[in-house]
């Protein structure tokens, strides 16, 4: 399936479908490092050619798993997709599960679609929207080939951070107050191949405070390009608290992170982007961008926290007013609008699936992982979204974050945190109780954690972190022991 041709340190294959992919070589362990992008269809095809390879790939899928009548078993496949990361809600499969239920109804067989077993045929023709999928993962062509020993590593982090029972709930906001410190606990992990993993309270619905402020920003810059959203909004960490009345040298607040940033930001996204919109679109418009990034997973709006946070707004107001005083909004912008806009945004209602999938879109350079839609046309508004995660994203705490963990991420005070490991996953972690600088206390922990395990510090050198995993590599473990015990 694959030829080669020998570098020093790198490789460069070309699959049968002519596109060029590099890998890095540890020790015959090699991974893509853009893996989404492994394999596509070129245009100089045949149709014959495509038909070919086509028939291939189902020929190693049915022979995986066909029984001795020759019949593929649903159930036997569809969790050992599962193994490798794919769900059976994933977005991609929905025309397939569909075909199946109807031929469940049409067999007038009682039970659900895991019990249905297909002739080669058959099988084949509901398969073919999904082979190169698929093939993908039974091949190990994922950005992480062994899902299921990294979900073990994510899992024994979950329960070590949930003994840590420290912290305190936000409670200058009511509606946030109410959550029991000790109950809810939660991971979420999307890969840019759409593979997912979660573990504990990750139903259970919050809302998304600030971790929704790298999303404004990036839908900002997005739709008004980079130039014209930092003629308002700095780029430098603000050494202030993060919602401090103080602005930059050039009279602006100091990035988009900061709540004097993040009120500007939904300025512009109010008078700048489509201003021929009433209100009520806008915010649909808007929540709709959410939807796209995070796959059509779980959103909503809380009223009551909107309502809870409206009357809890003297600081915010303040800033406002400040930033008014300073000119730093649009011409004709109304305060008022903004600051509901701005709570509006806050009050967004999510959880850990969705926020993990939306971080995964970011690490994907914009494209959702779990619908191949491309969210963020403007790849630079991904990077420069994540950029300022990574230097501004945890408030006080951003650059002692940035130096022990090195991973761009956004806190908000519900408690969620959004983890971008660019080129490879989003990770979603929400657990109330904050600390001292509001950060979720079990959130940074697992963050350390994880950094402590793999090697997904931003300036961890890939080939010689001796004592990390590279979970990007096949048979990663049984590597890293081998290479330790030497």
């Amino acid at each position: 399936f694959l030829k080669h041709n020998s570098c020093d340190h790198l490789r460069v294959f070309e699959t049968n479908f002519n596109v060029n992919i590099i890998y890095r070589n540890f020790q015959s362990g090699y991974y893509p490092l853009y893996s989404q992008n492994f394999i596509r269809h070129n245009k100089n095809l045949t149709n014959e050619d495509n038909l070919l390879k086509n028939d291939q790939l189902f020929d190693f899928l049915f022979n995986l798993f066909k029984d001795q009548k020759q019949e593929l078993n649903v159930g036997k496949f569809l969790s050992s997709l599962a193994e490798k990361g794919i769900k059976k809600t994933d977005p991609r499969l929905d025309k397939m599960v569909e075909r199946l239920k109807a031929i469940l109804i049409e067999r007038k067989e009682s039970g659900n679609i895991e019990g249905l077993t297909l002739d080669k045929d058959l099988c084949k023709s509901i398969f073919q929207e999904n082979l190169i999928l698929f093939s993908r993962a039974f091949k190990d062509d994922f950005v992480i080939p062994d899902f299921t020993e990294f979900c073990k590593y994510i899992e024994e982090f979950y329960w070590k951070c949930k003994a840590n029972i420290g912290g305190k709930v936000a409670a200058y906001i009511p509606q946030l107050a109410k959550f029991n410190p000790a109950e809810y606990w939660g991971v979420s992990v999307c890969t840019v191949d759409g593979q997912q993993y979660s573990i504990g309270d990750t139903g259970i619905p919050f809302t998304i405070q600030s971790t929704g402020k790298p999303v404004n920003y990036a839908i900002a810059l997005n739709e008004l390009t980079c130039n014209v959203v930092h003629k308002y909004v700095g780029q430098e960490p603000s050494g202030r608290m993060f919602n401090e009345l103080v602005l930059d040298h050039n009279r602006k607040p100091h990035n988009p992170m900061v709540n004097a940033g993040a009120i500007v930001i939904c300025s512009l996204l109010m008078h700048l982007i489509k201003p021929e919109m009433r209100h009520s679109e806008k915010f649909d418009w808007v929540s709709n961008y959410y939807k796209s990034l995070c796959g059509g997973e779980y959103m909503g709006f809380n009223n009551a926290t909107f309502l809870s946070e409206r009357e809890a707004a003297d600081r915010n107001f303040s800033i406002a007013y400040f930033m008014k005083e300073n000119k730093c909004f649009p011409e004709k912008a109304v305060l008022k609008d903004i600051m509901d806009f701005y709570f509006q945004m806050c009050s967004l209602e999510v959880n850990c699936h969705s926020v993990s999938v939306m971080g995964a879109t970011l690490a994907n350079g914009g494209i959702c992982p779990v619908t191949n839609e491309t969210v963020i046309t403007n790849s630079s508004a991904v990077r420069d979204c994540l950029s300022l995660m990574h230097s501004c994203g945890m408030y006080d705490y951003s650059g002692q974050f940035a130096f022990r963990v090195g991973l761009p991420t956004k806190s908000g005070v519900s408690g969620s945190m959004m983890v971008v490991v660019p080129n490879v996953m989003g990770i979603c972690v929400w657990s109330p109780p904050l600390d001292a600088y509001g950060n979720s206390v079990r959130g940074v922990e697992f963050c350390e954690e994880l950094i402590s395990t793999f090697n997904f510090h931003h300036y961890d050198n890939l080939f010689h972190s001796k004592n990390k995993l590279d979970p990007r590599k096949r048979g990663f473990t049984s590597k890293t022991k081998t290479l330790n015990n030497d």
